[in-house]
């Protein structure tokens, strides 16, 4: 996934409000978002290829995201990064603490949102963790809240659109311009400015690679929607409407 837009706390119905992108290779095969057959509690699109996912939500309402990091790395490192979405989901661990209790150099460079309804905390092995208060946040492929012109054109879009009267396709919309950062705005992250070029827009088309899902997420304590648009390879959407039980979970 290469750009998140979230609200912690900053919306008069939603503690949580989310808007992201999934960007990837066409080829690799991947699942709508759904209740996993083998994890029943998780929803959220999968990754076919490693089984993980790039953001997801479990019963209790807890949320995780995950960008890479554009770097370099070797191509063999011997974990996948959408794991860690799932582990998260899988634990009982704190936003806090789950990072104290994986091996980061198992993996290529990422970033992680992680929340659980109280807290939040953004995570990675690129840049400083930290716990997150009431505001708005952007990531793509670079620390939290960078500079690059997607990120920041994002987070002012995300502002008018948390006062919309339809939230849902006023996020939908910031989430779908093409619009090509202009050259002398563009990040060096080591790729060539063509390459800088291409994955400059927020909402990527390319004839192999491009933004693949569209995932909308509002949560308060009695309600949670989940809706995510598929743009490759068949075009559906998909909604879940979910309210708390007596139970405490969502269903």
């Amino acid at each position: 996934m290469c750009l998140i837009v979230f609200a912690l706390n900053a919306h008069p119905e939603w503690d949580l409000v989310v808007a992201a992108n999934r960007d990837e290779f066409y080829q690799r095969p991947a699942a709508i978002a759904n209740y996993w057959a083998d994890k029943p509690h998780i929803l959220g699109g999968r990754d076919l290829a490693a089984r993980g996912t790039w953001l997801a939500v479990d019963a209790r309402g807890r949320f995780a995201a995950l960008t890479n990091v554009r770097h370099q790395d070797r191509s063999d490192m011997p974990s996948s990064r959408g794991e860690l979405v799932t582990h998260f989901l899988d634990s009982h661990h704190t936003p806090e603490h789950f990072h104290d209790a994986i091996e980061t150099d198992l993996y290529g460079g990422y970033n992680l949102i992680l929340d659980d309804g109280q807290y939040a905390w953004y995570h990675s092995n690129r840049y400083p963790s930290r716990a997150l208060t009431p505001g708005i946040y952007g990531l793509s492929n670079a620390e939290l809240n960078s500079d690059w012109p997607k990120v920041t054109s994002s987070v002012a879009d995300f502002k008018h659109a948390l006062a919309s009267d339809n939230i849902e396709e006023a996020l939908f919309s910031l989430l779908q311009d093409e619009a090509a950062a202009e050259d002398e705005h563009l990040p060096d992250t080591g790729v060539g400015i063509a390459l800088e070029r291409m994955l400059s827009p927020r909402f990527i088309c390319t004839p192999d690679y491009g933004t693949r899902v569209s995932t909308v997420l509002l949560r308060n304590r009695e309600r949670l929607i989940f809706i995510e648009r598929q743009h490759m390879p068949e075009g559906d959407t998909v909604r879940f409407e979910l309210t708390r039980q007596n139970s405490g979970t969502f269903g």
